[in-house]
């Protein structure tokens, strides 16, 4: 046996119908474009599962890591056609049958379109969900010439016609680059915390007061653009890569939490694989938390 074992072979081992995690690979980003964002995101998820695959398991936890990762599958890439809503429907499709056998599905974006279809796989399993986002945008705009896009998700969600949005929680936005209006529409649904507001023990006290399904999602580009540059709206002012991957263990951890997406990346943009590499660490992190539920 080789004495530097990586993530990627560990993951897959047990039988399919074992699994509890399924990674699935949702290469989106004309909601980027529409939004007049910089594309590039539809390129990350690939870079990050090979970066994460190449990752150990943590030392110290080793034999409750590779317990995780040996329930977990990369279950491939679900296809994009750069029609948003026709993607995020297939998206949808395919978290729906995962929910309801109780697969959690962690989704590799993308933009940040991905995440409606994300809400939409409860939607049409007729689950009520929690959402919390991890961003410096609240993501509350209206469609675009009838149009969905990376900045409209949280809206679709919480005015969709199954009232299956319980309430949208945003943490990490950052003053500058969110409006007014904006920022009262996310607070009607529920929270809504600047990036200097953050903490750790702040996210520990939400998860814990929110009754039933959790679904997560983090935006890269709540990081300050310094640890992670290749991201579709780069943050001068975002927060720290060790809180970001701390909150990331605590969503792992939080038995609450059924599924989980991470969205934004811009390879395009990157620098050596920068941000890449810090999104299959994030990934880690949550997989890590998983394991001590």
């Amino acid at each position: 046996m080789s004495n530097d074992l990586r993530f990627r072979d560990f993951i897959g081992r047990r039988h399919p119908e074992h699994s509890k995690i399924h990674i699935l690979e949702f290469p989106t980003d004309h909601g980027v474009y529409i939004n007049g964002g910089r594309p590039g995101a539809s390129k990350a998820p690939e870079l990050i599962r090979a970066a994460l695959g190449n990752l150990t398991p943590h030392a110290e936890h080793y034999q409750k890591h590779t317990d995780c990762l040996e329930l977990t599958q990369f279950a491939g890439t679900i296809p994009c056609e750069n029609d948003v809503e026709k993607d995020q429907l297939r998206l949808a499709s395919e978290l729906s049958e995962r929910l309801k056998m109780g697969i959690l599905p962690v989704i590799l974006g993308g933009g940040h379109e991905t995440s409606f279809g994300h809400f939409l796989g409860y939607a049409m399993s007729e689950k009520p969900v929690t959402i919390i986002n991890i961003d410096a945008h609240t993501d509350v705009r209206s469609l675009k010439n009838g149009l969905p896009h990376s900045g409209s998700p949280f809206r679709q969600a919480i005015e969709h016609n199954s009232g299956c949005c319980k309430a949208y929680h945003v943490f990490g936005l950052n003053p500058a680059s969110v409006s007014f209006i904006h920022y009262q529409y996310t607070k009607s649904a529920g929270f809504a915390y600047f990036d200097h507001e953050l903490t750790a023990a702040l996210i520990e006290s939400k998860l814990k007061e929110i009754e039933g399904p959790i679904m997560i999602t983090m935006d890269m580009d709540a990081l300050n653009q310094a640890e992670a540059p290749g991201v579709s709206a780069p943050n001068p002012s975002g927060i720290s890569k060790d809180l970001w991957l701390e909150l990331a263990y605590l969503f792992g951890k939080c038995s609450n939490v059924t599924s989980f997406d991470l969205c934004e990346v811009n390879p395009l943009f990157d620098r050596d694989n920068q941000t890449v590499k810090l999104a299959a660490l994030t990934i880690w992190k949550f997989l890590l938390g998983y394991s001590m539920r």
